[in-house]
């Protein structure tokens, strides 16, 4: 083993990551886009005819103007008996036409609702799915609030853009064009002068649009920073009232909440100055056909009747409210464009990557000695080792050696150097050390939350690499220091550690930890259900069902994290006896601060700045009078 070198800087480190863009705007927007139209094309083919259909209602409407006044009030304002008959015939046909409109209108609406709550759908799934392969350093290094605004800020702003921007837009690109063939058809100098205004009002959109956008980011960030400030003072309210926290903390969250309202202010001072620009460009564009077109009509250059002139003008409307709905609908664009790129920075997080194919399966023993797998539980485990030829069985004993292993939650911050650990079948190892030590870090390297920097761990001599990770962590229990129960019956929560677990197994299981007796005076009993994580439970038995949820999974390994320390000490006795005969027959790695839980351990080792500084029995570890001799009697060396 390498000589040990004393370093007071190998202290646990961590890096918050902050996620790059996934793209710019219009990258985003697209790769929404192509979400969206991969499972609902038919459906958007659908609305695209419907609103093709109710725009051509709408010119329809429109050009009405024109003969109306042209063909229908001119005339009879020149004749004595007024024939209302052809009228009257061309005004029924003008309300069918109308109806027809509403009805398509109606119709892409209820499928357009579809769409939108179908795609959300789809997205929380596919964000849930994928969290549930990211790795402990993503949670390690995300505020649980900013993970939960993605869920539902962001995922709410995508549902605003793809219900309503996306109709408009397409509904707006249609009207522009037709209103703009129909507008060529009627008078082309009149088309110039309204084709100046949009590009104009195209140019003060755009113009605003852009600065808009990084408040509209800023704004999506600060509202994760208020979510996740609440969540976590809910989290730790208790904490808040006891040390009379509560007016710094309504204090700073004041000043976060503040920074929320600036940078929404911000955003929304520019983006909420389109509408009102482009309403009154779109004014003036009116009152310049107007001007031109009656100059055009008394200069007698142009054959430009009085019904074109107001149909024009009405036409000029419909080109500019378009766009003028475009720069309405900029705040949601912004906002969406942000959302979605926080959803995909989500969806495009690396994966735990497991390149494993080892396995472990049920067997027998055959009459031959050979290990044959088998569908049901029998207690004996094996490692279905793939070969050339066909699977080998390594029978699981529960070996588990570290060799040389180094490891550091960064590049640049190693925490852990030289650790050399050969736990053997059935051996009890408790690792001991100060805060910050590395106990915890070693076991979550065991079951590869992470992966070591140099050297090597194995299971039964066979590479932690080569197995699969569900099947590795599979065959390790583990009792968190941090305990989490989830909503449920007490029976579900100890069935959490084998989902095929009858409810006697689970009842056994209990017995074992000596956590029956609690369980049967609750209101229900085993079907008492359990909210918010336990609360309506001690520290102390929420720990218990922890400790169940392990005994009933039935591991050949335990990993037991300060397993005891949230329980007094007459029932730490009662669960010591528990756990000594679910520690029966499996290695079990224990960490604890307590030490007289670990003195019965085969090999007890003491870890400090990230080095094992010493290893051996407690009657061995005393008599040397180092390290452990004085966490143990509390002297100094």
């Amino acid at each position: 083993m390498r000589q040990p070198n004393f370093n007071p800087n190998g202290q646990h480190g961590r890096n918050v990551y902050v996620g790059e863009p996934t793209g710019n705007r219009r990258d985003v927007l697209m790769r929404l886009m192509r979400l969206v139209m991969k499972h609902y094309k038919f459906s958007f083919i659908v609305v695209a005819i419907c609103i093709i259909v109710t725009a051509f209602t709408t010119l329809a409407s429109t050009l009405f103007t024109r003969t109306l006044i042209d063909d229908y009030i001119v005339p009879l304002t020149q004749v004595a008996t007024p024939d209302y008959g052809p009228l009257a015939s061309i005004l029924f046909k003008l309300v069918l036409i109308l109806l027809l409109g509403v009805a398509c209108s109606y119709l892409h609406s209820l499928l357009m609702i579809n769409v939108t709550q179908g795609t959300m759908l789809r997205l929380r799934n596919d964000m849930f799915h994928h969290m549930q392969k990211l790795p402990i350093s993503y949670f390690d290094t995300h505020s649980h609030g900013e993970v939960m605004s993605t869920y539902t800020n962001d995922v709410d702003t995508l549902r605003q853009m793809i219900n309503q921007s996306l109709p408009q837009a397409l509904n707006s690109l249609i009207t522009i064009t037709i209103t703009l063939l129909s507008m060529v058809a009627l008078s082309l100098p009149l088309t110039f002068v309204s084709l100046f205004m949009a590009l104009v009002m195209a140019f003060a959109t755009t113009w605003l649009g852009k600065r808009s956008r990084r408040h509209f980011k800023t704004q999506q960030q600060r509202l994760a920073d208020v979510n996740g400030y609440i969540e976590e003072m809910m989290t730790g309210q208790k904490v808040v009232k006891v040390f009379c926290h509560e007016k710094q903390a309504i204090g700073q969250f004041e000043h976060i909440n503040e920074e929320l309202r600036q940078s929404t202010y911000q955003a929304n001072r520019i983006a909420n100055i389109v509408m009102p620009v482009n309403g009154n460009l779109g004014h003036l564009s009116y009152v310049l056909i107007g001007v031109v077109g009656a100059t055009l009509i008394l200069s007698g250059h142009v054959d430009l009747s009085l019904g074109t002139l107001v149909a024009f003008l009405t036409l000029n409307k419909s080109f500019a409210r378009p766009i003028a709905n475009v720069s309405q609908q900029i705040n949601s664009v912004l906002n969406a464009s942000v959302g979605a790129e926080r959803v995909f920075r989500i969806l495009d997080e690396k994966t735990e990557t497991d390149n494993g194919n080892v396995t472990l399966v049920n067997a027998m023993e055959a009459p031959d000695g050979t290990l044959v797998p088998v569908p049901l539980r029998t207690g004996l485990w094996a490692w279905r080792v793939p070969t050339d030829s066909r699977p080998k069985f390594v029978k699981v004993d529960g070996g588990v050696q570290l060799d040389m292993v180094d490891f550091g939650y960064t590049p640049d911050k190693q925490v852990l150097f030289d650790i050399m650990i050969n736990a053997m079948p059935d051996q009890k190892i408790a690792f001991v050390g100060g805060t910050g030590a590395g106990k915890t870090t070693i076991t979550n390297l065991i079951n590869r939350f992470y992966d070591i920097q140099d050297g090597t761990i194995t299971i039964d001599g066979i590479n932690v690499n080569d197995i699969s990770k569900p099947h590795l962590r599979r065959s390790l229990g583990m009792v968190l220091q941090e305990t989490h129960l989830f909503t449920g019956s007490v029976l579900d929560n100890i069935r959490y550690g084998r989902l095929d677990a009858t409810d006697q197994d689970c009842i056994e299981a209990a017995k074992l930890v000596n956590a029956d007796g609690f369980i049967r005076r609750l209101s229900d009993g085993y079907r008492t259900i359990l909210s918010g994580d336990g609360g309506n439970l001690s520290q102390g038995e929420r720990q218990l069902l922890a400790i169940a949820r392990a005994a009933v999974a039935d591991p050949p390994i335990l990993i037991l994290d300060e397993a005891t320390s949230s329980i007094d000490t007459h029932t730490e006795r009662l669960v010591q006896k528990g756990m000594d005969s679910l520690m029966k027959g499996r290695t079990t790695f224990v960490i604890a601060h307590r030490l007289s839980t670990v003195r019965n351990a085969d090999c007890i080792i003491v870890l400090e700045h990230g080095r094992i500084i010493e290893s051996g029995t407690h009657e061995d570890l005393l008599s040397i009078r180092g390290k452990y001799f004085q966490l143990y009697t509390g002297h100094d060396i």
